[in-house]
């Protein structure tokens, strides 16, 4: 039987090769893997940071067709594992009915869901602040990264992976996901009833500021119960669970997930 291959989907402001961890847990338990850039990001952290300007101006829509067409290039559909505003693309990806199962990783809210917590706000204010960062790249500060990402960590931990994984991102995919509830085209919608999608598991983390458990639990509840839809919530975990020291207690529960849905 062939190896399951699983498409890792990076968020914003963390570089892709920052899944390299996660890849090697998973080809070591029977998976093949790729984790693609999202179009515009370069090869490296340091380039990604010297030449921002690629990446400026895309959307929620645009990367995930990208990503669909690297699934068209597969002999079956793999499995997507997706964190932040890459969990919100998993998520695209699977009411479009071509993954076999998504992981989306403390993601960003899919529209129809309303709620705004306090603190999520604080975190995407950099961005949402600011008019014309709609087409710009927008990088974070550390201490913007301290609040949003790692504030559940020691600042040692948080200044080392702000140096090692952060890149520029666009601004486009938060204006999206923030102006979502009033655009009846809004890119962040989900084809949540689809019987042909894939079974989901949405996780959050405990002190996420960018993404709270709140928006977590109300995307579960949007979709029908035609196909499994599961939450999981991680104590103690900020939004970088997928990076910093916890990260393998949510790889390997993602994995024993997969095994249990059959894959």
């Amino acid at each position: 039987m062939a190896k399951k291959t699983v498409i890792f989907i990076h968020g914003l402001w963390i570089h892709e090769s920052s899944w390299q961890p996660w890849k090697q847990l998973f080809q070591e338990n029977g998976y093949e893997t790729v984790s693609p850039a999202w179009p515009g990001d370069a090869a490296t952290v340091e380039e990604s940071r010297a030449n921002p300007q690629p990446i400026a101006n895309r959307g929620v829509v645009e990367i995930a067709d990208g990503y669909e067409k690297i699934i068209a290039t597969l002999t079956e559909p793999p499995i997507v594992i997706g964190h932040s505003f890459g969990g919100l693309i998993a998520q695209v990806l699977n009411g479009r009915g071509i993954v076999a199962a998504a992981i989306a990783i403390d993601p960003a809210p899919i529209k129809g869901v309303w709620q705004l917590p306090v603190s999520a706000l604080k975190a995407s204010l950099p961005v949402l602040g600011n008019p014309f960062n709609l087409t710009k790249a927008v990088s974070l500060t550390f201490d913007q990264f301290r609040y949003g990402f790692a504030n559940a960590l020691p600042e040692a931990e948080a200044k080392e992976l702000y140096n090692k994984w952060t890149i520029p991102a666009p601004g486009r995919p938060l204006f999206q996901a923030a102006f979502a509830t009033f655009n009846p085209w809004a890119e962040t919608k989900v084809n949540t009833s689809n019987p042909n999608r894939g079974p989901l598991l949405i996780t959050g983390g405990e002190n996420d500021h960018i993404a709270p458990p709140i928006l977590g639990k109300a995307s579960v509840k949007k979709y029908n119960d035609a196909v499994s839809t599961e939450f999981k919530l991680f104590e103690g975990r900020g939004h970088s669970l997928i990076v910093d020291h916890g990260w393998k207690e949510v790889a390997e529960y993602s994995l024993a997930w997969l095994k249990q849905k059959g894959w």
